[in-house]
This record gives structure tokens, C-alpha cells and sequence, in this order.
């Protein structure tokens, strides 16, 4: 295990349901992919989905094409005993982000907390490689970061803030941005946090 998967494994290890990012229902991620009007049977991918509930209501909402990866396996098994039987109707996998290498292209590339973690420039290059290599012309990115004036740390790891400019120069000319929002995500632990949200097609 890296050194970056061994921080999550072990995040993830203690209190997972008070984490501060976890999200009861993903209201602006579900929402911006909704606007994306994509087929049902759509390569969807949740980047850093971890145990996030996206998956659930992708599956609810009739998405049969549903992969979810993250560094940490303790996360994805806690999704999977949640989802109980229906996780079977999902792809699975172990991925650092930086070093992944798909078998498939996916017409949408969710990630709402994972690049912002990225603070050096050739983790942001390697991630994005992977973002113009299997992220087909047309596709979609819903990505969200911390927003500017939002943390500065998360899970005791530094960040970067980004606004909507900043993230769609850092992506890069291959997207293009078609919407943006900001979101205040509140903690379990009632703190509150800013989020810039960003839904782009690839060119």
C-alpha cells in the first residue's frame, strides 16, 4: 500500500458515518447530473465515491452502467454492506486516481472532494491525463473542491481552494465549463464548509 492509501484506509477505519464530507443525499451532484440527460445504460464513473450514497440513488434513478472506485477498500465495502444485494449491479474497485488505469471510457466522471487533495502539479497532471484519456469527446466531468474561503485542510491533509475560473483553467482547454455552483455543505458535526461545483463536456 502507498502511503497516501494506507492515510484513507485508516481514515475510514474510525467513526465512518462522521466523517465531514459525508452527505446524506448528494442534492448539486445529483442535480448536475441530471442536466448531463444521459442515457440509463451511460458509463458512470464516482471517482473517491467511497462510501458516498451517490451510488444509491444513481441505481434508484435507473443507472445500470455504475462504476465506483477509491483508494480506501474499507470505504467501498462499507457502500457495498449498505447496498446490500444491489451492489452486485455495481463495478467495484480499489484505484489511486493518480495511477489508475481504466478498461473502459465513461460518458460521465464524477468526483466531488478527490482533486482538491491533489497539491502537486504532477499528481494534478496524472489525474487529469486520465480525465482526457477515458473521458470520450462528449463526456461528461461534475467535479467539486473546496471553494475558495472554504477549508484549508481536510481529514488533516492540506488542499487546494479553487473557483469556478481556476478549476476550468486547471482541467483544461479539452472541457468545457457549462455550469457552476457553489454549495455550503454542512458536517455531520454542524460545521460548515464551501464547495465549488463545476459541470464541463469534453471537446
Amino acid at each position: 500500500m502507498t502511503k497516501r492509501s494506507d492515510h484513507w484506509q485508516n481514515s475510514w477505519g474510525s467513526n465512518p458515518a462522521g466523517k465531514s464530507w459525508v452527505q446524506e443525499r448528494p442534492d448539486l451532484s445529483l442535480s448536475m447530473i441530471a442536466e448531463c440527460e444521459l442515457a440509463k445504460n451511460a458509463s458512470v464513473l464516482d471517482m473517491g465515491g467511497g462510501a458516498s450514497t451517490l451510488v444509491d440513488f444513481l441505481l434508484a434513478d435507473g443507472f445500470s452502467n455504475i462504476t465506483v472506485a477509491d483508494i480506501s477498500k474499507t470505504s467501498l465495502e462499507l457502500a457495498q454492506q449498505r447496498l446490500g444485494k444491489k451492489a452486485k449491479q455495481v463495478k467495484w474497485v480499489v484505484a489511486d486516481a493518480c495511477d489508475w488505469q481504466p478498461t473502459q471510457n465513461f460518458g460521465l466522471w464524477h468526483d466531488r472532494a478527490v482533486f482538491h487533495f491533489l497539491t502537486e502539479a504532477k499528481d494534478r497532471d496524472s489525474y487529469k491525463q486520465r480525465l482526457y484519456d477515458f473521458v470520450p469527446k462528449g463526456g461528461f466531468l461534475v467535479m467539486a473542491t473546496f471553494a475558495i474561503g472554504g477549508p484549508k485542510k481536510c481529514s488533516g491533509l492540506p488542499i487546494v481552494q479553487y473557483d469556478a475560473q481556476s478549476l476550468t483553467n486547471e482541467v483544461g482547454a479539452g472541457f468545457n465549463l457549462l455550469d457552476s455552483q457553489l454549495e455550503i455543505h454542512t458536517t455531520p458535526g454542524g460545521a460548515a464548509q464551501n464547495f465549488q461545483y463545476v459541470r464541463m463536456q469534453r471537446i
